[in-house]
C-alpha cells in the first residue's frame, strides 16, 4: 500500500511574504498536498502585513484555517498547532515552522513508509542554521532564492544559543509533540535517519524580534513556562553585540560551511547522529560566544 502524503501543520507569524511563498513551494516539491495553516500575529504587526500574508497563501492555492491577534505566549503556538493537528485527522503530520525548510535523505513517502515498517511513530530532524556569507543579518531577494542569500549552514542553535537543536519533523496523528516540536514524549526518533532542518531565521529584522521577545517575556506581557526562550535570544543578542552586529561565521565551534537545499550536507548522517544523541539541556553556567 502506498503511503499517503502527510498533512503539513504550521502556525505562521509575521514573516516576509516572499519567504512564505518559497516555503510553500518547497514543501509542495517534497510532495505535500494538504496544508493546514493558521496565522497568529502579535499586536505590533501591521494590518497591511497581515493581509499580505493571508493573500500570499491564498495565492498558493491554500485556504488558511484561521487568524488570531494577541500576545505570543510560550503556549500560544502549541495550542494552535494542536488544534490544527486535531483538524487534520489520522495519518502522518509534517510539523514545520515557517522559517524551516526540511531536507530528507530519501523521498518523503519512502521516509514515512520506512518509519512505519520499523515501528517508529515519529521521525526526527536536526536544525542546520543558515546565515549569510558575511554573518550579517541581511534581507534577501526572492529571485535569487534563500540558498544564494544564506549559503552557509552550521550549528548555531545549540552551540551558541544553548537551545535544543532536535526536531520532530513527522509524527503520527496520535503522537503528542512537545512545545517547539523538539520532542515527542515516549517516542524516540531513529537517530540513523535524520532530516536536515534548514533554519532560515537569521535574516534582517530578527534582532528587533529578539529584543521584543526578551522585553515582553521579562515584563510578563508574554507568559513563559521557563526562561529558556528568553535566554536563547539573549545569547544571540550578546554575541552579535560583540561582533559588530554579525554572527561570527569563522568561529570553528559553529562549523559553518557551504550547503544547499538541493543535496544533503556531506557526512550528514554521522554528524547529525552525534549531535542528536549527545545533546543535553544546558546547565545554568555563564556563557560567552
Amino acid at each position: 500500500m502506498l503511503t499517503a502524503p502527510p498533512a503539513l501543520i504550521a502556525v505562521i507569524g509575521p514573516i516576509e511574504p516572499p519567504l512564505l511563498t518559497a516555503w510553500v513551494r518547497h514543501y509542495q516539491q517534497l510532495g505535500v498536498e494538504r496544508f493546514l495553516l493558521a496565522f497568529h500575529f502579535p499586536e505590533h504587526v501591521s494590518p497591511v502585513l497581515r493581509r499580505d500574508l493571508q493573500a500570499t497563501v491564498r495565492g498558493c492555492g491554500i485556504v488558511p484555517i484561521g487568524t488570531s491577534v494577541g500576545p505570543w505566549h510560550e503556549h500560544t503556538n502549541t495550542r494552535l498547532r494542536d488544534a490544527l493537528r486535531h483538524r487534520a485527522g489520522p495519518g502522518w503530520h509534517l510539523l514545520a515552522d515557517a522559517d524551516e525548510f526540511q531536507q530528507y535523505p530519501a523521498d518523503l513517502t519512502d521516509v514515512m513508509a520506512r518509519a512505519d515498517a520499523a515501528g517508529h511513530r515519529a521521525v526526527g530532524g536536526l536544525m542546520l542554521d543558515r546565515v549569510a556569507a558575511s554573518g550579517r543579518l541581511t534581507g534577501w531577494r526572492p529571485e535569487g532564492g534563500v540558498d544564494r542569500a544564506y549559503p552557509l549552514g552550521g550549528h548555531l542553535t545549540h552551540r551558541l544559543l544553548r537551545g535544543d537543536p532536535r526536531k520532530v519533523v513527522l509524527a503520527r496523528h496520535d503522537v503528542a509533540v512537545a512545545s517547539g516540536n523538539h520532542r515527542a514524549p515516549d517516542h524516540r526518533p531513529d537517530p540513523e535517519h535524520l532530516c536536515a532542518v534548514h533554519h532560515f531565521k537569521w535574516r534582517a529584522g530578527v534582532l528587533d524580534d529578539l529584543r521584543r521577545r526578551v522585553q515582553h517575556f521579562s515584563s510578563g506581557v508574554w507568559q513563559e513556562h521557563t526562561p529558556a526562550v528568553r535566554d536563547e535570544a539573549g545569547h544571540l543578542l550578546a554575541h552579535v553585540g560583540r561582533h559588530g552586529g554579525a554572527i561570527n561565521v569563522r568561529d570553528p565551534r559553529f562549523a559553518f560551511r557551504q550547503v544547499t537545499l538541493n543535496r544533503m550536507p556531506t557526512s550528514w548522517t554521522t554528524e547529525a547522529h552525534g549531535i542528536f544523541t549527545s545533546w543535553r539541556p544546558p546547565h545554568a553556567t555563564p556563557h560567552r560566544g
